[in-house]
């Protein structure tokens, strides 16, 4: 008897702990590049505020979509298209159809010594094209990044698409192509907005706000995963409120209700 209540208390013991390493363990946020600057914020505001860790993962929407529905272990998903997550929602993968969070916008950024303009028309870049100034022009790939494909509908818009297209330099995701855009692969690029923001990119060079207009909108949404504890249901109710919004407002984002 004295054997079995010792064993009976192990288990629990055992599971206590488990139940305290899982509370304290961070939780891992699947995000869409372009908040790479925004989300390293807000994860440290709320763990300021909480005193629980949010671990963000970045990369492109469309690659996170296909890993989330293969398995991959995350509780959240911040997608830079809302249709990656309402998949996902009828796939039975989220526990509903999630939030809007932010709506993004790109810019043509060129890097400081390009020979380049950052003219928002992107007449400059189709002269650019024709006297021989552009070598190589940076995006994120369209095939799975929300921001590349958004760049190819911008440039689709003022007929430099086909021209363009052996210059192009594509980039995994948008941060990639921010790199490319900034850092010396390229003369200049189709970014995020939000990325261009950052006193980190900023200080490379100069960018201007492309025209909403020419591209489908950048609807960002949300959703909680159906293993999300209630660490990352608190993150998700955070992310909306008034502190997470100015946060995500000075990166350039449009807010819900906005």
């Amino acid at each position: 008897m004295n054997r079995r209540v010792f064993l009976l208390s192990g288990v629990a013991g055992l599971a206590s702990r488990a139940a305290v390493a899982q509370a304290h363990r961070p939780v891992r946020v699947a995000c869409a590049a372009d908040l790479k600057f925004a989300m390293d914020e807000v994860a440290e505001a709320f763990r300021r505020e909480t005193g629980q860790a949010v671990e963000p993962v970045y990369g492109s929407s469309g690659n996170f979509r296909r890993q989330i529905a293969q398995g991959a272990p995350f509780e959240m998903f911040f997608s830079a298209d809302e249709s990656f997550v309402f998949a996902l929602a009828d796939e039975r993968l989220t526990i509903d159809r999630g939030a809007l969070y932010a709506i993004g916008r790109v810019v043509i950024a060129i890097p400081t010594g390009s020979p380049l303009k950052a003219d928002p028309s992107l007449f400059d870049l189709g002269a650019a094209l024709r006297d021989g100034r552009l070598g190589r022009f940076a995006i994120a790939n369209p095939e799975h990044a929300p921001y590349g494909r958004a760049a190819e509908q911008a440039l689709r818009h003022q007929g430099l698409w086909e021209a363009i297209r052996t210059r192009l330099v594509l980039g995994e995701n948008v941060a990639q192509a921010a790199q490319f855009a900034m850092g010396g692969g390229a003369q200049g690029g189709i970014i995020a907005q939000s990325l261009a923001l950052a006193p980190q990119l900023a200080r490379l060079g100069s960018h201007a706000l492309i025209p909403a207009e020419w591209h489908e909108p950048l609807r960002q949404r949300m959703a909680l995963l159906r293993s999300a504890t209630p660490t990352a249901h608190a993150f998700y109710d955070y992310v909306q409120s008034t502190p997470a919004r100015a946060l995500f407002h000075r990166y350039g984002f449009v807010l819900p209700g906005e």
